[in-house]
């Protein structure tokens, strides 16, 4: 099996379905319904997409390959097929690359799922959610409790590797029924556990019913006690964090994901899919169009959906790398630090700034990383604010407002 160490983030493409059967109230994610899809269209304009990036990276070596969505398990596995094999024409594809499709338990027919083994995925990501018919239905789920069980059976006979999604911090869940949820989902065998906190974000469902009283979720007391729960339970079973939410034996990481939270290049194909590519020394940013049907006109008619890509000051790169690489365990590598910057972690970072948060148990400096303290993680999002840089070496500060990148980049499970 490949093993990526910290200075070998590798180089993924990530493929991009924006279809679901329904919207789920939580997500903001670039997905969408639609009554009827041209299956041979969007297979083409896949595959399309594909050829202008080749030509940029002739000679990479592609390590993992990642379809998200919305739901990719809605794809025919044909197109699965011929996008893999695409990929291994224009480029080396490793013999060992982790190839993810994610699933919905209510697409997980034996037939599909073989269908999808058979046409090169290794690894599966189903999004399970909950393991309780009751919060199912409020997350607006189409699958039973049964269902969702029947998938993690069938993903494990089918799949070398499987990871399923647990969402916890539900209205009226408590540290019991959480760390009784925990134990059944241990006990179901999988390497790889994706947790996730709900929460409510602008333009969902979910934002419009708490915004009127619908529903409360747990007090920030009681939520972190729910993330200090999902810690020391997955920690006790041999499965520790190795991000803020994602959890995994050794050796089971995703690593297509970690070449996003490493700060490799990977390739956005598909509707509002990003990217972060190096060419000539210089990272670029590039975004397709969010809108699907504009996006597959666009492939048709140019051959590519993707905006003009953007050229990212180093700055900004120091920045998204330092966001990223803190939601790691593992932290920031201090050598990749001074090959791509030129300086060490202490002439970028205000020293007060490093002391704070140094003192107060949220980051540690090891002789080979930055990284965050599990008290630093689970408060990333103010250790980042207080992060400054030293504007007279990497300019303006700008980690408490820069926009995220993961929501069609793959990096949620």
């Amino acid at each position: 099996m490949l093993q990526l160490s910290a200075t070998e983030p590798g180089f993924g493409i990530y493929i991009h379905w924006p279809f679901c059967l329904s919207k789920c109230p939580y997500c903001d994610f670039n997905s969408h319904v639609r009554e009827a899809i041209d299956q041979d269209r969007w297979r083409d304009g896949l595959l399309a997409e594909l050829d202008p990036y080749a030509a940029l990276t002739s000679g990479r070596t592609v390590t993992s390959v990642f379809f998200g969505g919305g739901t990719p398990s809605l794809m025919p596995p044909r197109t699965v097929a011929a996008v893999i094999e695409r990929i291994a024409a224009r480029w080396t594809l490793a013999p060992d690359a982790e190839i993810t499709l994610e699933a919905n338990p209510t697409s997980s027919e034996a037939a599909r799922f073989q269908g999808f083994r058979t046409a090169g995925v290794n690894r599966l990501s189903l999004g399970v959610q909950a393991l309780d018919d009751r919060a199912l239905g409020f997350l607006g789920r189409g699958h039973s409790r049964a269902e969702a069980l029947g998938a993690i059976a069938l993903a494990a006979r089918s799949f070398p590797r499987f990871s399923f999604d647990l969402i916890y911090a539900r209205p009226g869940q408590d540290h019991d029924t959480w760390r009784r949820e925990l134990a059944e989902a241990l006990a179901l065998g999988a390497g790889h556990l994706s947790l996730y906190q709900l929460t409510i974000e602008p333009g969902t469902q979910f934002h419009t019913r708490f915004g009127r009283g619908d529903f409360s979720l747990p007090e920030q007391d009681a939520a972190a006690t729910l993330y200090e729960t999902t810690q020391e339970t997955l920690d006790t079973a041999g499965l520790p964090a190795y991000e803020i939410s994602n959890h995994a034996r050794p050796g089971q990481e995703c690593r297509h994901n970690l070449t996003y939270w490493r700060y490799g290049d990977f390739l956005g194909i598909g509707p509002g899919a990003h990217g972060r590519l190096t060419l000539n020394g210089v990272k670029w940013a590039t975004r397709a169009h969010r809108a699907p049907e504009i996006w597959l006109e666009r492939v048709e008619q140019a051959g590519c959906g993707t905006d003009p890509p953007e050229p990212l000051d180093p700055a900004l790169c120091l920045e998204e790398r330092l966001m990223m690489g803190l939601r790691l365990g593992e932290g920031v590598a201090r050598a990749r630090l001074r090959a791509e910057t030129g300086h060490d972690v202490e002439a970028l970072i205000e020293p007060a700034a490093l002391g704070r948060l140094i003192a107060g148990g949220f980051l540690e400096v090891t002789p080979s990383h930055l990284r965050s303290t599990p008290a630093g993680r689970q408060r990333l999002n103010a250790v980042l604010a207080a992060l400054v840089l030293r504007p007279d070496v990497v300019g303006p500060n700008r980690l408490a407002t820069n926009p995220r990148f993961e929501d069609s980049s793959g990096c949620d499970s």
